[in-house]
């Protein structure tokens, strides 16, 4: 019982992978492929976690935290680049 449903949730998390990477490609804006890439992060980190728990094993947890370290870093990046148009800030003294 319990391994059919960590199955189901795993495809029911492949499919919302696959609606996000639509959001990415169809856009129409670029808030809303940066909401996409922000989906797939955390459904990959699902994903994951359901993996580990159908293998017993521990061996993925620093990739689950090393995927979520770079998927906040990523989303973060992206809001910058949206709101001021770079990312890095150079202070200039003239």
């Amino acid at each position: 019982m319990i391994e059919t449903m960590l199955k189901l949730s795993l495809i029911l998390f492949s499919i919302t992978i696959a609606i996000a990477v639509i959001r990415i490609i169809i856009g129409p804006s670029m808030p809303d492929r940066v909401i996409g890439l922000d989906m797939i992060g955390v459904n990959l980190i699902a994903t994951i976690a359901v993996i580990s728990i159908i293998l017993n094993t521990k061996a993925f947890l620093e990739a689950i935290l090393i995927l979520g370290i770079l998927s906040f870093i990523g989303t973060i990046a992206f809001s910058k680049f949206i709101e001021r148009g770079v990312i890095v800030e150079r202070k200039h003294d003239r």
